[in-house]
């Protein structure tokens, strides 16, 4: 939700010290984060082993649908007996599955046809991220996260405002989400910016022309001139 990374490295230090079960959901990291697009594990160069359970989605990253849950085989053996969205439940469907397993090898370079490709996304998402959110800063918008998130909120506050920033947004042909009470605080309701490795830099720069004039008309520029964060690398 705030597009921040957990400090995994410190997470792990305290589960092998204290032995508890350790749980990652990384629906938005996996696919995105990282050198290779491994996620958060990858990203802090973490063995996935370290992690009890790993949770992801195949809705993001992969384009397809449905999700995983990684883990000892004792841990999956007893949740394909026990779990009642498994017991119950329709398996994937073999076109998704396809997706799914193309999807992976893209991103694992396994793909002969684009051999390239998959990592030139990696970088390009990264890119992105970061050019995005450095913009956002540098107009004087408050926002989360940490950088290379390609998930990045940006505080609207006002219940209000929420709704008006929206359909603003749609007027401009620009998707996004806006999230507030429950999912945060009543104060906190924020947009969310999913960015993609498919977006070019034409579509962020109208995207941010459009954002900066939606702020001016809602006051939401509340740190203008004031913060300069470090600027992407040219890609």
């Amino acid at each position: 939700m705030e597009g921040e990374f957990c400090n995994l490295p410190k997470i792990i230090e305290l589960r092998n010290k204290y032995k508890f079960y350790l749980y990652v959901d990384e629906a938005h990291s996996v696919g995105a984060l990282g050198k290779r697009g491994r996620g958060i594990c990858d990203h802090f160069n973490v063995d996935p082993r370290e992690v009890d359970i790993l949770m992801g989605t195949f809705t993001k990253s992969f384009g397809a649908a449905g999700g995983y849950i990684a883990g000892s085989k004792a841990l999956i053996d007893y949740l394909r007996l026990h779990s009642l969205s498994a017991v119950y439940a329709e398996a994937m469907s073999v076109p998704v599955l396809a997706q799914v397993n193309s999807s992976m090898c893209m991103i694992m370079g396994e793909d002969c046809e684009h051999a390239l490709e998959g990592q030139q996304r990696l970088d390009q998402l990264a890119f992105n991220s970061q050019y995005f959110a450095h913009r956002l800063a540098e107009m004087g918008f408050m926002t989360m996260g940490d950088p290379g998130s390609p998930v990045i909120p940006l505080l609207l506050f006002s219940p209000a405002k929420m709704p008006a920033f929206s359909r603003e947004c749609l007027k401009r042909n620009i998707a996004v989400g806006v999230v507030s009470y429950p999912a945060t605080s009543i104060i906190t309701g924020r947009v969310r910016f999913c960015i993609s490795a498919s977006h070019t830099r034409e579509d962020l720069d109208y995207a941010l022309e459009q954002i900066s004039d939606i702020g001016d008309l809602l006051m939401l520029k509340f740190h203008k001139d004031k913060v300069q964060p470090q600027q992407p690398k040219a890609k």
